[in-house]
């Protein structure tokens, strides 16, 4: 493995994929053994998705809302067709989804996550099918996108591929790193 260090260039691929039908499987039942609620954020304000974005996405150069303005930070979060649910664990938020209807008849899985914390105490799966059925059920949804790269969880691809989204295309892009990574 080679270490690289923070402000670095690195070369990844981002997936595109997408879901043409609601899953043949049923929803599925919420994990026994921890404490867990799903809780849909009322307009909530930029810095809490920051937060969470931040806290799911530092792993994995997830950097851009930060380098955003705090204006389209906060249009983005409170459209009325933007929704953010936290997944709450133990008490402590433990990951987060959104779904985003803003284009007709397309529900993007803008993003999703555990927070580090989280992660091996197998919420993703449940989570994920969740979230995806949760963008089913929006009004005039015809179609579920999400996109995923090679920065992010190594498992991510293979999850989304399981609970049924299909690559659509796929494309190279480049970033200059926030923090040391080991490729």
């Amino acid at each position: 493995m080679t270490l690289l260090k923070a402000g670095d260039s690195i070369d990844y691929a981002v997936t595109y994929l997408e879901m043409d039908a609601r899953p043949a499987t049923p929803i599925p039942h919420m994990p026994v053994g921890a404490s867990l609620a799903l809780i849909r954020a009322e307009a909530p304000p930029a810095e809490y998705f920051l937060y969470l974005y931040g806290q799911v996405g530092g792993p994995y150069e997830w950097t851009d809302w930060f380098r955003r303005e705090d204006s389209e930070v906060e249009a983005f979060i409170t459209d009325p067709a933007t929704e953010l649910f936290t997944l709450m664990l133990d008490g402590w938020p433990g990951g987060f989804f959104v779904l985003d209807t803003r284009s007709a008849g397309i529900c993007d899985l803008a993003y999703f996550g555990l927070v580090p914390q989280a992660v091996g105490r197998r919420l993703g799966h449940w989570l994920l099918a969740t979230a995806v059925h949760m963008g089913w059920d929006r009004p005039g949804v015809q179609k579920l996108t999400v996109n995923t790269n090679t920065l992010d969880h190594p498992r991510a691809l293979g999850l989304y591929q399981r609970v049924g989204f299909v690559p659509v295309r796929r494309e190279a892009a480049s970033r200059i790193l926030s923090r040391p990574r080991e490729v």
